[in-house]
């Protein structure tokens, strides 16, 4: 008998005892560390070191509470999921995600491929450093595991099944209330407002009945359009990098929805990064080379996509009405619409509500963040409420550009 046969809540002394049961390259008697590196609002994370040859394993494991917040009550069967996601989407984008050695259903937990030689994307854009190869990697990511799980591809059975094995009640239940609910009326008094801006954002948030509206029908679009796996939370604190790789992390919140969420969700994240750069670094040679960096990762990862999107469509449409003239390109604008309206939301959400962005927060001089932020919410009302005048990436960086010199 182990006493890891029945669940519980480990400490980073346990992990140790558990990898050595677990994982036979790390024995009992070599020396083992463990630090626990999670600061997510859901899981617990720890890394395991051999201190002797310096090999380095993580386990991340469940708990039935969200970090954020005790009154989120989960399942910790959602580690399941997460485990069979990336093992899918190691099959569908291979090297883009981390490899897993290890689902324990018991312990409710997973080991993984340390990423510790990469860096947080969120990390090192607020360090201002620049990865050439972002943009290609993350639009091949999101073609190869949207498109290759969607109507278009696979077998209408096949993927209803597949609908049904990743069915993610609790925590699409916290994305609708803290994305497309809450930031738009606070009807659970949980909104986290910077005083500074409390009254602005009651007036051109909460009391904006056009914005409400638009934001209403993107959160019944998100119930109800099974269009394709999604990640679920892909920001710039799920993805590692370094200069020669891309691993995107953590898709937990994952389920079969609307493609554009995904893709949005990256686009209103690197737009915080440029936020942060034009408002904090001062006139000189970094701030434009930095910032057309972030401008030309934008436009990419939205026009790629949809290059990649076509020519994929091209190659593996098996579905038969697909295959007619035009189809692919209707499609294609939906799914941009969508991207456009759920990266408005997202820059709402990490704003007005509970779940805020170090992008933002970390902006030390008050006035700078009042403008900052208005600067982000005012850039998001439009996207939402003209999201179909968003088709290509040159189209955001005129909206925030023109946004900016309006500050």
């Amino acid at each position: 008998m182990s006493r890891f046969d029945s669940y519980f809540l480990m400490k980073p002394s346990d992990v140790i005892e558990y990898i050595s049961e677990k994982m036979p390259a790390f024995k009992k008697e070599h020396q083992l560390t463990c630090t626990e590196i999670g600061d997510g609002n859901l899981n617990y994370v720890f890394r395991v070191v051999d201190e002797t040859d310096g090999a380095s394993i993580i386990v991340k494991q469940a708990g039935d509470t969200a970090r954020i917040s005790d009154e989120f009550k989960l399942s910790a069967n959602r580690i399941r999921n997460e485990s069979n996601i990336l093992a899918l989407q190691a099959k569908l984008a291979p090297g883009l995600v981390p490899k897993v050695f290890l689902y324990d259903d018991k312990m409710k937990c997973c080991i993984m491929e340390d990423l510790s030689n990469h860096v947080i994307l969120r990390t090192a854009l607020l360090k201002f450093q620049v990865f050439p190869n972002l943009a290609d990697d993350l639009s091949t990511f999101l073609v190869q595991t949207l498109l290759m799980t969607s109507d278009i591809v696979m077998n209408h059975k096949v993927k209803k099944e597949q609908v049904k094995a990743f069915i993610n009640p609790e925590l699409c239940e916290i994305t609708e209330d803290l994305v497309y609910s809450e930031p738009f009326n606070d009807y659970q008094n949980r909104n986290i407002l910077l005083p500074e801006n409390k009254a602005w954002i009651e007036k051109h948030i909460y009391q904006d009945k056009k914005l409400r509206l638009e934001a209403a029908k993107l959160k019944f679009d998100f119930m109800t359009n099974s269009q394709a796996l999604v990640h679920g939370d892909l920001h710039t604190g799920s993805i590692f990098v370094r200069h020669d790789s891309t691993k995107v992390i953590d898709p937990e919140f994952a389920f079969y929805g609307p493609m554009g969420y995904d893709i949005g969700n990256i686009v209103a994240n690197l737009i915080f990064a440029w936020t942060n750069a034009a408002f904090t670094l001062s006139e000189g040679a970094s701030k434009p080379w930095f910032t057309d960096w972030l401008e030309e990762t934008i436009t990419q990862v939205i026009d790629l996509f949809s290059e990649k999107f076509l020519a994929g469509w091209k190659t593996n449409a098996a579905e038969i009405m697909a295959k007619e003239e035009g189809l692919d390109h209707w499609y294609l604008e939906t799914v941009m619409n969508d991207t456009a309206g759920i990266a408005g939301l997202e820059m709402i959400r990490r704003i007005v509500g509970i779940a805020k962005v170090s992008d933002i927060t970390s902006i030390e001089n008050i006035k700078l963040r009042v403008k900052a932020e208005r600067f982000c919410l005012q850039t998001a009302k439009t996207l939402i409420i003209n999201r179909q005048n968003y088709k290509c990436g040159n189209d955001i960086i005129k909206l925030i550009k023109d946004n900016f010199m309006k500050c």
